[in-house]
């Protein structure tokens, strides 16, 4: 058979840097059958293939819904299905993933210009899940499925030896009661790793700490703040962690998730103290010398504050911007390059005209002058 993959986010966001697991799992399935895979980057023509597999992993990508509706076009992922997504057959989810899949379209990419750094992902790393799922049961998170961490997978299943690091999507691999075994062979690789999808920090341990630090590990370590409740707990750990990680460099991230009211009420006084909220966590991360990463509810677009949300987001994820000026310089900054009355003076003029105790109690914030 002729096989087309679509990978949705390719076609349907502006930018998009990491391969669909998926998408390679499906390519190397079916060229073990003996099938032609074609990486299809339009949805058009799908009719003169045998079958179209289509996958995305959010909800916010478009795609056309007629194409769904042909006869040989099959479709999955939490973009379609969120929590309710179907997992892969199991002959399909433990194959090795066709890490050749987008080699073509990379190459494509190279050749107008994009820089071979933004393509790591495709080129550099082993993609994979060494345990899934995740006790939690966090009201935003796909994983409500799950009761506890499980084993998935060994790591040799999509571990390539050509490939330089290691890339890890596990839920919450420190929850995982042999979490040391899969460390301890992720080490044994002797390539940098990375778990890219956040650790929890809450269950962060002196053991933990001291294995991790001891890896070669790729990049920031990545960690989560999605609570303010969980304010007293994250101190803890980042005191505990710090006492491990001795770096003088930023190197450890937190995704701070905001724009999600757990009481489901958004009203303008959520929206007021969630950005409060914000705030007071970036705070307590300037002190420890770490990096926030916002992580924005797509609800945030319904509020009055959506510019803020916007604002606090190009400042903290631009870790240059973060760590050499306040949020309200940064707002100053970019009006200026802009040559004035810019959107982001616009948002920032707003929320300080409507909260002005806020605005003076945060915009001026500045890590060197929190950090310990």
């Amino acid at each position: 058979m002729i096989v087309a993959v679509i990978d949705a986010e390719l076609i349907g966001r502006k930018k998009h840097r990491f391969p669909n697991l998926a998408c390679m799992k499906i390519s190397a399935y079916n060229k073990k059958l003996g099938n032609d895979v074609v990486l299809k980057l339009d949805y058009n023509s799908l009719k003169k293939f045998d079958k179209v597999y289509i996958s995305k992993v959010f909800l916010d990508t478009e795609i056309p819904k007629e194409i769904l509706d042909l006869p040989n076009v099959k479709y999955g992922g939490t973009g379609f299905f969120y929590d309710k997504a179907e997992p892969l057959p199991y002959e399909v989810e433990h194959i090795m993933p066709d890490y050749t899949l987008y080699n073509d379209w990379v190459s494509e990419q190279l050749s107008n210009g994009v820089k071979k750094r933004d393509l790591k992902y495709y080129t550099d790393y082993s993609i994979g899940f060494t345990t899934r799922g995740c006790f939690r049961k966090c009201q935003f998170c796909v994983n409500q499925n799950y009761n506890k961490v499980e084993k998935h997978s060994p790591l040799e299943e999509f571990l390539d030896d050509n490939r330089e690091k290691i890339c890890l999507l596990d839920d919450n691999i420190l929850g995982y009661k042999d979490w040391k075994v899969i460390i301890q062979k992720l080490k044994a690789t002797n390539k940098p790793f990375q778990y890219k999808q956040g650790m929890d920090l809450r269950i962060m341990t002196d053991e933990k700490a001291e294995l991790l630090v001891s890896c070669k590990y790729d990049e920031d370590y990545i960690f989560a703040f999605d609570d303010i409740n969980d304010k007293d707990i994250i101190e803890i750990k980042l005191k505990l962690w710090k006492k491990y990680n001795t770096t003088k460099g930023q190197n450890t991230k937190l995704y701070v998730f905001c724009g999600f009211d757990r009481n489901n009420k958004w009203d303008l006084e959520f929206w007021k103290q969630d950005i409060i909220d914000t705030f007071e966590r970036i705070k307590i991360l300037m002190k420890y010398n770490c990096k926030p990463y916002i992580m924005r509810f797509e609800k945030y677009q319904e509020s009055r504050y959506r510019g803020m949300y916007i604002n606090i987001a190009q400042w903290c994820n631009q870790p240059r911007f973060f760590s050499q000026m306040s949020y309200q310089q940064m707002c100053d900054k970019d009006n200026e390059r802009k040559g004035g009355n810019s959107a982001t003076k616009r948002y920032n003029d707003l929320f300080r005209e409507e909260n002005p105790e806020i605005a003076n109690k945060y915009f001026d914030l500045r890590l060197k002058d929190v950090v310990r």
